[in-house]
């Protein structure tokens, strides 16, 4: 006991005079029962930039100059082909373009898995 009395001053001391506590850290996060994270509602409200990547191309400044109503821009992406639906900049789904109430949308035919999101985090 006098040893362990000991030790603990001198810990005591090497602390600027507060006695060390062990405290433990859990690494894993916690969860609900249904395997959704406890904390995730604080974020929830947080808007995001939802970009739907229909198809792109190059021109030089002299075909840009001649655009007029009617003309028409080829796009690298073929009919038909998947839209590319990104958030943030960052690749989230991919989908069809439908019309709903005389405004277009985008039915999420594939959604990338939540693993290859975080790897493009990286």
């Amino acid at each position: 006991m006098a040893d362990s009395d000991a030790a603990t001053a001198s810990d005591s001391q090497a602390f600027g005079g507060q006695s060390a506590q062990a405290t433990s850290f859990s690494s894993a996060p916690q969860t609900e029962p249904g395997g959704a994270p406890k904390n995730i509602d604080f974020i929830l409200d947080i808007p995001m930039s939802v970009t739907v990547y229909v198809g792109s191309t190059k021109m030089a400044i002299r075909d840009l100059l001649q655009l007029a109503q009617g003309s028409v821009i080829e796009l690298d992406k073929l009919a038909g082909e998947p839209m590319d639906v990104m958030v943030n900049n960052k690749l989230v789904a991919r989908g069809e373009v439908v019309v709903v109430n005389e405004k277009f949308g985008i039915r999420l035919t594939d959604v990338v898995s939540a693993a290859e999101r975080v790897q493009q985090l990286r």
